[in-house]
């Protein structure tokens, strides 16, 4: 069958308008305008939903999807062999695991797929299950989700007050305060704690938030005085809501995991897209609410740092979006939401809704959809309200007519109404290759996740009761510096610490790029105290961070003698410049392919994705070539052939006539029968040739077709990101492009 076609969904098969049975091939691109998925519990919602995302598995589009049913895991349930082995731990209980193998297998067939497009699919892209909340699937942490944001990202002052407004509002729900933005002196005390920590160039977590709600480090809101506007008092029940949240047993799985970071979940490490299967169905209505208003303000964020583009990069889908996206009430996922409809197809981000109950959805907002997927309805007023809200969003639009189509949709029958296409189309949809056998379990989303990725565990230097002493005195020119600990009486132990700027400058490749280094040495007894090349580098720790004096208590490690000798740092500040002009590099990827380069701090996950967008958009402008260049060929021959088969039929016809005429003239006149069989000789002469003809116009048009095919197979090869080369280009910084802030005695315990 063919349905294998770049950049087009199969979705099923056409029941209206005829020819029917045709494969219904749905066009990726269309997909930036967005799209709506309706259909009563039944309607086979699930699997054209499912089937919807497989497709985009297929041609290498990656996926967020938010599944609050625990339906949507079936992507998982993807069995290559159709082995009875496969099925067995998932057929329903008390059902025959041979018999349903079978069944999926003969379902398979009779819509022209198999196993090998089954393996297709698992081979096109990862297919992940997170559980936010819980360690059944992979775990996710929010606790990114008070980082301090990327430099770009606090540059758009507009971008960046509509974010810290969606963090406030997602965090306040989370302990149960419905705060309107910017009104509710909740949400304000919360906004600007978090505005004035990221303006600071500073990360939160949560145990920061919750002091700095009980001691915010400023004594104003506005022009009021912070009593008067949230007094201690007050704040103090509301710190106190959230630590207990943080104190609550099982809350840790928040905080474990996998980042809430959008381009993670979008591409694996290696750059292969992912179907991220996002199941929240173990949720109470708070901790799903809180959830999807977070990812969806990460979501904002994300859309906002790409670049534009007219092809599909990304698709965000989520089930069930009821409660979420309602028509008069603002939750707090709903901005977010409302948001991504207006501004995200310009990035190439397509948003699909779906749902069952049609009623409570703000149609208004859907306005901005241009495909309608539309299945079997439960009552009269669910149909008259999606006919509302397509009247809405359609300038031309024929109720009675699709009022009449709805009401005659049967089973797994869909209405796609697509502002793109000339009409709209009643389809079936087609047999899903992942096994549908209905929402998962936690405890089946924990054998389908396997063991998650082991976490680094740091061991912790033992400290003998007896070691250490008072701290020792440092003569004059010797700066000290203390790593931050919050552990009263700690034992802090010497080393050397070098802080500075390193700037990489490349004309050839644009490359202008500084970075802020420092690294830690020890420091031995001995004629070379200090050697940097046993440095190691001093993460999560900025200049500002290092403290001028000790904790309390502290006791001191007695540093070798050649820590104390001021000549020294200013040796080991050279040794440090030169060490970094030697060891100090930038290694970028290179494609040589589209010419471009990675950035500095852009990892190959990233840049592979980059890539992809790339040979994406070149994929589609050689597509549209293609199609548009064979598109008229074929169309010519088309009509050649059409006028070719009625002239046939006409002179077959004549020559049919003719001959039967002919009993009726050979009584009466000889002349007249002589001229009939000259006719019928002639028309029959000619539908020969025509016939003739016919063959030769249909041979040729079947060999423009595989001719074409067969540029579109070689496009599909050709912009395969990944099998992509990649070269390792390492650029090393001047000595002149390095500046030593700081070397200095650092303690740290």
């Amino acid at each position: 069958m063919d349905f294998e076609k770049l950049g087009a969904f199969y979705l099923g098969r056409t029941v209206a308008p005829e020819p029917a049975g045709q494969p219904f091939l749905y066009d990726a691109r269309h997909l930036t305008t967005h799209g709506v998925v309706i259909g009563m519990t039944g309607s086979g919602k699930t699997g054209l939903s499912i089937g919807l995302l497989e497709e985009a598995a297929i041609d290498g589009i990656p996926a967020i999807v938010v599944d609050p049913k625990g339906d949507l895991g079936n992507l998982l349930l993807t069995f290559p062999s159709l082995a009875q082995a496969d099925f067995a731990p998932w057929a329903p209980h008390g059902s025959d695991p041979a018999a349903e193998a079978q069944r999926w297998k003969e379902g398979l067939a009779a819509w022209g797929q198999d196993g090998a497009r089954i393996e297709r699919l698992r081979a096109a892209a990862d297919v992940t299950i997170y559980t936010p909340g819980s360690r059944a699937g992979r775990p996710i942490s929010i606790a990114g989700s008070l980082a301090l944001p990327s430099p770009e990202e606090r540059a758009d002052g507009e971008g960046m007050t509509e974010r810290v407004a969606q963090v406030a509002t997602s965090l306040l729900g989370l302990v149960g305060v419905q705060a309107e933005p910017g009104k509710s002196r909740e949400h304000v005390l919360v906004a600007t704690i978090l505005h004035r920590a990221w303006a600071a160039g500073e990360s939160l977590d949560l145990a920061g938030l919750v002091l700095r709600i009980q001691d915010p480090p400023f004594d104003k809101l506005g022009v009021l005085g912070l009593e008067s506007f949230f007094p201690k008092k007050e704040r103090f029940e509301l710190a106190v809501a959230y630590n207990a949240l943080l104190a609550s047993p099982g809350f840790d799985a928040w905080l474990e995991g996998a980042p809430l970071d959008v381009g993670r979940l979008l591409w694996t490490k290696e750059g292969r897209p992912r179907i991220a299967i996002l199941s929240i169905a173990h949720l109470g209505d708070a901790d799903r609410m809180f959830f999807v208003s977070l990812l969806l303000g990460q979501l904002v964020a994300w859309m906002r740092a790409q670049p534009g583009t007219p092809s599909l990069r990304a698709l965000f889908f989520m089930d069930e979006v009821v409660g979420y996206f309602p028509p008069v009430a603002m939750p707090p996922s709903k901005r977010p939401l409302l948001t991504l409809l207006k501004q995200a197809r310009a990035f190439g981000l397509g948003i699909v809704l779906a749902t069952q109950n049609p009623v409570d959805l703000d149609y208004k907002g859907l306005a901005n959809a241009g495909t309608w997927i539309i299945g079997r309805l439960q009552t009269e007023r669910d149909k008259a309200r999606v006919l509302d809200g397509l009247e809405g969003a359609q300038s031309s639009f024929d109720r009675g007519a699709m009022d009449k189509l709805l009401s005659s949709l049967g089973k797994r029958q869909f209405l796609v109404h697509d502002v793109h296409a000339p009409s709209p189309a009643v389809i079936e949809s087609r047999w899903t290759l992942s096994y549908l056998r209905g929402p998962l379990t936690k405890e089946e989303i924990k054998r389908l996740a396997g063991p998650a990725p082991a976490l680094p565990v740091t061991a912790a230097m033992p400290v003998r009761a007896d070691d250490g002493g008072a701290r020792p005195v440092v003569p004059p020119g010797v700066q000290e510096v203390f790593f931050p600990t919050t552990q009263p009486g700690a034992l802090y132990r010497p080393m050397v610490i070098g802080a500075a700027r390193v700037h990489f400058e490349d004309a050839k490749t644009g490359l202008d790029f500084t970075r802020e280094v420092m690294f830690t040495t020890p420091i031995a007894d001995g004629p070379v105290p200090v050697r940097w090349e046993d440095a190691k580098w001093a993460g999560g720790i900025a200049l500002r961070d290092l403290a001028s004096d000790p904790v309390p208590g502290a006791r001191f490690a007695a540093p070798p003698g050649g820590a104390l000798d001021a000549k020294s740092y200013a040796k080991w500040s050279t040794e440090l410049a030169s060490w970094l002009a030697r060891t100090q590099g930038i290694a970028r990827l290179k494609s040589k392919e589209h010419k471009v380069m990675s950035a500095p701090n852009e990892d190959e996950r990233a840049f592979r994705a980059r890539l992809a967008l790339l040979a994406r958009e070149r994929r589609d402008a050689e597509i549209a070539d293609v199609r548009e260049k064979y598109g008229k060929k074929l169309e010519t021959l088309q009509d050649r052939i059409r006028r070719k088969q009625d002239s046939a039929e006409r002179h077959e016809e004549r020559g049919g006539f003719a001959v039967a005429a002919l009993g009726l003239l050979t009584a009466r006149s000889a002349g007249g029968a002589l001229r009939k069989v000259g006719s019928a000789s002639r028309n029959s002469r000619n539908a020969a040739r025509d016939k003739e003809d016919l063959a030769t116009l249909t041979a040729r048009y079947a060999d423009l077709q595989r001719e074409a095919q067969s540029k579109l197979a070689a496009i599909a090869t050709t912009h395969d990101p990944a099998t992509l080369p990649l070269e390792s280009v390492v650029n090393k910084p001047k000595k002149t492009g390095i500046t030593v802030h700081l070397v200095a005695l650092a303690w740290r315990a």
